[in-house]
């Protein structure tokens, strides 16, 4: 079977003289559960390793990964550099992760450029916003004292709240027979500005953060600040399945149309 190769973006762990392992090495990783919800979908997650940094070597770069593979999944994790949206932290804790964005934002140009699908999770969905001029808040507790508990570290994956979705939209319509809006909810950074050229698809219907974009013009670009991958007919969450069915045609779509050219 010749399997679609979906890229997963990388995360990033510094060097830590407390780490029992490579404690003087920069590790890239992803978290399994992305993975494999991509697999899910009968793809191949290929995750997609810097070609930038101190041990650097060869000529691989960015636009090569994205010219081999189908599509790209820009996985959750760490905050953004306040710089990278042009803003300064407003509190030390927030410093954001520089080289990561830097990394992530010139994985999103050189997909689109190759005409290939983007889909971003949580960070991921802050990070688009952020390389098509969009703005973030920094933290909601601080800046947005009266919006819901929308990170909880002792619930983490098991923080929910429904999800309202924005009527014509893509969204609504993949999800038109969902049984649950029941969403997870891990993060402490959400939309303050949307990005020109995007449109909001749902939103969170206590505090309206934003919850899901999609871009209006004709590059492939969606995203949701939630946690597909940690969704699960035992937690009575939403049913994501019909997001990632039709990121799989998208990808299939350009395989096609890569053969018949």
């Amino acid at each position: 079977m010749d399997r679609l190769k979906i890229g997963i973006s990388a995360c990033y762990l510094y060097p830590d003289p407390a780490r029992a392992a490579f404690a003087k090495k920069t590790l890239n990783y992803v978290e399994q559960s992305v993975p494999h919800w991509v697999m899910s979908g009968g793809a191949l997650p290929v995750m997609i390793l810097p070609t930038t940094g101190e041990t650097a070597r060869g000529d691989v770069t960015l636009d090569d990964y994205a010219a081999w593979l189908d599509g790209l999944v820009l996985h959750g994790g760490a905050d953004l550099w306040p710089g990278s949206y042009g803003e300064q932290p407003i509190d030390s804790r927030w410093q954001g992760d520089r080289l990561r964005d830097e990394y992530e934002m010139a994985l999103v140009k050189a997909f689109v450029a190759a005409g290939k699908p983007v889909f971003g999770i949580c960070r991921g969905l802050q990070l688009i916003n952020a390389t098509f001029g969009g703005t973030l808040v920094q933290d909601i507790p601080t800046q947005r004292p009266t919006a819901l508990e929308h990170r909880n570290a002792d619930r983490y994956d098991r923080n929910f709240h429904t999800l309202e979705l924005v009527p014509d939209t893509r969204l609504s319509e993949l999800l038109a027979n969902t049984s649950s809006y029941k969403i997870n909810s891990v993060h402490h950074q959400c939309i303050k500005d949307l990005a020109s050229g995007f449109a909001i698809e749902a939103r969170c219907p206590d505090d309206g953060t934003i919850e899901a974009i999609r871009h209006t013009g004709d590059a492939w670009i969606a995203a949701v600040q939630w946690h597909p991958e940690f969704h699960g007919p035992e937690h009575g969450t939403l049913d994501d399945t019909p997001v990632l069915l039709d990121f799989s045609c998208i990808w299939k779509m350009e395989r096609q149309q890569e053969t018949l050219s």
